[in-house]
């Protein structure tokens, strides 16, 4: 079991930065990649960034090229992502998971965090 818990979520205005973190605990040699995943009121749940522990590899989605970055800190066990000039758009639920390999697919990843607001006003 892996267990997963976000932090770092709220209210920011168009243009600013906000950090998320996501600390892993358990079992979590067992899942090399992590993920950063988001949903929007409405909308199917979104791939934005990953990042695998061992090699820290990254991928990033379209939208989150240039003014995301995914890193993480293998000592502490968590992952962030730093999120730069942000738009309306970015507002959403953002959700961290764990899973076997560095890939967009949610079906991927079958540790989910309860997930963190993230709300860009205009």
């Amino acid at each position: 079991q892996v267990q997963l818990v976000e932090s770092g979520g709220g209210l920011v205005q168009t243009g600013g930065p906000l950090r998320l973190s996501c600390a892993a605990s358990g079992r979590t040699f067992s899942r090399d990649a992590m993920g950063w995943f988001r949903q929007a009121p409405g909308k199917e749940r979104e791939f934005v960034a990953a990042i695998t522990w061992g090699t820290g590899r990254t991928f990033y989605t379209a939208a989150a090229k240039g003014r995301f970055t995914i890193s993480r800190d293998s000592d502490k066990k968590t992952v962030y992502l730093q999120m730069n000039s942000l738009k309306h758009e970015d507002t959403a639920v953002y959700y961290c998971a764990a899973g076997s390999s560095l890939t967009v697919w949610r079906a991927s990843y079958d540790y989910w965090g309860q997930g963190t607001q993230v709300t860009v006003s205009s």
